[in-house]
């Protein structure tokens, strides 16, 4: 981890509400991301969270601020240098999984026969051997999202934005995939902004924390977390980390 992959500068964005007046969903904000750092994003419902990563991906554009990815400036355009996974995962239905991880390489013209080599890489890598010939309907939640993964991760994105991704899992299959992304990250090393309404998540997944007040967002809290994974929930510092983020949230007091 050492030069910066990402840079947002006084960022904010305002939208416009049914009868017209301007609703501010994100104050200006500032922050830095370095290259391979796994940073997770927490706060309430309508706080801002996925929108800074839509307009971090292209996906929306910014009533104000500037964002540089890799030193280039976002101009508002979706980045092809970014990947997103979403909270459902985005398949094609009418594709097994190995054609769905092949996706992205044919979208830029790979050759059949390269992609298919690469997809298979994949597909060991997210721990789907034997299921690379099944349809999405036959994969369990987990396995939906990890062959989404594997599809996004595929075009080697600069940046990994991951939006609330284990939120539909129940707390077994989400246990198990926050333990696979933890293995998946330190193999790959790529940056990751992961957002969730976990704070226990959070704290589990990150190198930093970074805490959002509710409308308009905020960062009202950030902390480095030293801690060595696998991370221990009951451990005194990940408790006062939990302790403090809470109390951000508005749950608690000093």
């Amino acid at each position: 981890m050492g030069s910066i992959a990402l840079k947002v500068i006084n960022l904010k964005k305002n939208f416009q509400s049914i009868s017209g007046h301007d609703v501010q969903a994100l104050k200006e904000t500032n922050l830095e991301i370095k290259k391979g750092e796994f940073l997770t994003v927490v706060g309430p419902s309508g706080c801002g969270k996925t929108t800074l990563l839509r307009m971090i991906a292209g996906l929306e554009r910014p009533s104000g601020g500037e964002i540089f990815l890799d030193g280039e400036k976002i101009n508002g355009n979706i980045n092809p240098k970014v990947g997103y996974v979403f909270q459902e995962p985005v398949l094609l239905p009418w594709r097994v999984a190995l054609e769905n991880i092949e996706f992205g390489l044919e979208i830029k013209k790979i050759a059949k026969a390269e992609r298919k080599k690469k997809a298979l890489e994949y597909i060991k890598l997210v721990e789907l051997e034997g299921f690379e010939n099944k349809y999405p309907k036959e994969l369990s939640g987990g396995m939906k999202q990890r062959a989404a993964i594997a599809m996004t991760l595929i075009t080697d994105p600069v940046i990994l934005l991951m939006d609330e991704p284990f939120a539909s899992l129940d707390a077994q299959t989400r246990f198990n995939m926050q333990s696979f992304l933890l293995r998946l990250w330190k193999s790959m090393g790529h940056t990751v902004i992961f957002v969730t309404h976990h704070v226990d998540e959070a704290i589990f997944l990150g190198q930093r924390i970074i805490v959002f007040s509710a409308r308009p967002g905020d960062i009202v809290y950030e902390r480095e977390i030293n801690l060595d994974y696998p991370r221990d929930i009951n451990s005194d510092c990940f408790i006062e980390i939990r302790k403090k983020a809470l109390m951000e949230l508005g749950f608690g007091n000093e």
